[in-house]
């Protein structure tokens, strides 16, 4: 099998010839220099893609370059038909990404912004991205499709603190049940698309952890959305998947009764709380894209070999575990790292097609 049959094999509920190893688009290292190393026919790829464009036609975004107590960063500007609101992101050297340290949103009148842009947003169909991604891709790996966050996550991830946002849920309830609900009219826009789309699988990317939304929010903001999209997509068999890169065992009922068949950078054991293991006798039929743990690109080969190997054991048979790096890697470990992971598969071996 290609790394492409493999994957797809795991997607629609086939066994592979072996346990596919992935990593996001260049996470790590750029793609032809892990290759060198690993082998092309070892390592497939996931690109995050898309289906769909939006764009507001009466609003725009500005960006302007910044530095703060020597720190270089960006501020943007959100600027609409009823005002003008700005953020501000500090760049973080080692891997180049942004973190938050002024949000769009500050105060209550500021939701009222946020809320001519979002009923200015038109979502349009657009499946050039994803042919481009599907072809240059090739036999290496499949496009990521994803259709954004549901409107908890979306609110605390891309506009507003989440302390802000949960005093603000507190004291304006029914201003933000409006946001939320004009966040999610955008999402079932997209729904509507994807219903007609030609990918294989598409993802929320929520960036799930119980100790941020608890088992309540969840249930409430975001299981509701899985649902109705699992079954828009049931009649095609395209699973839906969602990026839960954190802490899981508070969710773990809510979760198997959401309808997803997929979980994108499950994080199990020494970094987050939920093994394969755990994983596989809860969820009968998810899919399990399980990131290599983080920490443990940092630890010793014999504890890299032996991490790799316990993933395996729990979940390597069941036709339904992938192992990929999908969340950030300590800088300068992935040759180390990378090459164990690569050996032990190949050491666990083959098995026939059912």
């Amino acid at each position: 099998m290609t790394n492409r049959e493999r994957m797809l094999a795991i997607v629609q509920g086939r066994m592979p010839d072996r346990v596919p190893f992935v990593q996001y688009d260049g996470i790590a290292a750029p793609n032809e220099e892990v290759w060198a190393l690993v082998g092309r026919e070892n390592m497939g790829i996931l690109r995050w893609s898309s289906v769909h464009s939006a764009f507001a036609p009466n609003c725009r975004f500005e960006t302007e370059k910044i530095c703060i107590d020597g720190v270089p960063g960006v501020r943007t500007f959100l600027i609409t038909p009823k005002g003008m609101l700005f953020q501000e992101k500090l760049i973080e050297p080692v891997y180049g990404t942004g973190a938050t340290k002024r949000h769009f949103i500050q105060k209550k009148d500021d939701y009222l912004i946020l809320m001519a842009y979002l009923k200015d947003l038109k979502v349009t169909e657009n499946f050039d991205r994803f042919y481009f991604d599907d072809r240059e891709l090739g036999d290496d790996g499949l496009p990521h499709v994803s259709l954004g966050r549901t409107p908890f996550q979306r609110l605390w991830i891309e506009w507003v603190s989440l302390e802000d946002l949960c005093i603000h849920i507190a004291d304006y309830p029914d201003l933000i049940a409006e946001v939320i609900s004009l966040i999610g009219r955008h999402l079932r826009a997209i729904f509507e698309i994807v219903r007609r789309a030609p990918m294989p699988y598409v993802v929320f990317g929520d960036n799930i952890t119980a100790p941020v939304i608890g088992e309540q929010y969840f249930r409430e903001y975001c299981v509701p959305y899985y649902r109705e999209l699992s079954e828009m997509l049931s009649d095609r068999n395209i699973p839906v998947y969602v990026h839960m890169d954190g802490d899981l065992k508070p969710l773990w009922d809510a979760i198997g009764e959401s309808d997803i068949l997929g979980i994108d950078s499950m994080s199990p054991p020494p970094d987050n709380d939920t093994s394969v293991a755990q994983a596989v006798a809860m969820w009968p039929k998810m899919r399990l894209g399980v990131n290599f743990p983080s920490s443990v690109h940092l630890a010793s080969s014999e504890t890299i070999r032996a991490t790799a190997e316990r993933i395996l054991e729990e979940g390597g048979r069941t036709g339904r575990l992938q192992i990929q790096i999908s969340e950030n890697v300590p800088p300068g470990v992935w040759r180390k790292s990378y090459s164990v992971i690569v050996d032990v598969i190949r050491n666990y071996g083959y098995f026939e097609e059912r």
